[in-house]
């Protein structure tokens, strides 16, 4: 072989060499599976554009520097149990867990991968951490504060229907955080000298009879609980104007739907203050050291159009304290 094509042959050898070698060290683009608990897209699209939102404002484009992994499991408890085994075994780099059942599913399936919970009555209650300050292990994320806000909620309540003396609780007593915000809110009840009574709901079919009942036996209002109930908040309103039954719930994103008001934190920023722990986590941060977050802001919706439909007249005391008023 000449000389020269023994050099043009060594170098096209060579140049050829670093490029397996490159792609092998290419950083794969990051994968965070999100475990919903509702059961589609659909159902979830308001706090789904809320936390792709949060993503693009932090610099990641979904495809391009980010792929986002979703899992919905229709509230049923053996889905759950079985996407956050799917999410674990196909190794995303974090978890989000956007219920508190969710991140104990999830907590559950993996103790490496890091989890971020978007919302939780009591994460250190339900042993999803250590302490507030220091959550330890792989989960961190956000607490809702439901047990602490329980009493202003139902005073709040009791300020726009003032005959306030009977409530309905609607929830899916399947659902552990329905029944977490339940226990907390008889508490508050029995301090406030008002009756309560559970009607559960497993079916949206049972919306319509649960709200029929309550209406019957002659109940002042009703506080529909939890991530089901969201999931069927359309249901929910229809039935409560339906029936005239004065409703209260936790997300602002319910009222619209025909609830009277709400009162709670502010959902949409939960998901954007949670992608920005994915974010740190990305970037190497350990969870069990990224503290558990607690709301800095509460929101107060009232629903004047419902408040018409049943016959009320809100106060204007409360009417000025509000955050959103829909006309």
């Amino acid at each position: 072989m000449r000389r020269r094509q023994f050099i043009t042959l060594l170098g096209g050898t060579a140049a050829a060499w670093p490029l397996p070698s490159r792609a092998q060290q290419r950083k794969a683009m990051p994968r965070v599976g999100v475990l919903w608990h509702a059961a589609d897209a659909k159902q979830e699209e308001e706090y789904l554009g809320a936390l792709t939102k949060a993503f693009h404002e932090l610099g990641y484009v979904e495809g391009k520097n980010v792929e986002l992994d979703h899992r919905f499991p229709a509230e049923q408890p053996e889905r759950f149990r079985a996407l956050a085994q799917e999410l674990a075994e196909s190794k995303v780099d974090v978890i989000v867990a956007v219920t508190g059942f969710g991140a104990r599913e999830a907590k559950r399936a993996t103790s490496t991968i890091p989890i971020v919970l978007v919302a939780d009555p009591d994460p250190v209650g339900n042993g999803l951490v250590e302490s507030l300050a220091r959550p330890g292990g792989n989960v961190t994320g956000l607490s809702l504060m439901s047990v602490d806000l329980s009493g202003k909620r139902l005073a709040l309540f009791k300020e726009a229907v003032p005959k306030l003396a009977r409530v309905a609780v609607v929830l899916d007593p399947r659902d552990p955080i329905s029944v977490i915000i339940w226990v907390a809110h008889e508490r508050a009840a029995k301090a406030a000298g008002i009756f309560t009574r559970t009607f559960e709901v497993k079916t949206s079919d049972e919306i319509e009879q649960a709200f029929s009942a309550i209406a019957r036996d002659g109940f002042d209002g009703a506080y529909a609980v939890g991530p089901p109930m969201y999931n069927e908040r359309a249901q929910v309103g229809a039935s409560a104007l339906a029936h005239k039954v004065p409703t209260i719930s936790v997300p602002a994103e319910t009222v619209p739907y025909g609830l009277l008001l709400s009162y709670g934190p502010d959902f949409p920023d939960f998901f954007r203050r949670a992608v920005g722990y994915v974010d740190k986590i990305l970037k190497g941060a350990k969870p069990g050291d990224l503290p558990i977050q607690q709301p800095t802001r509460l929101k107060l919706v009232i629903n004047l159009k419902a408040a018409k439909a049943l016959g009320l007249s809100v106060p204007p005391s409360l009417l000025a304290t509000a955050d959103e008023v829909i006309e």
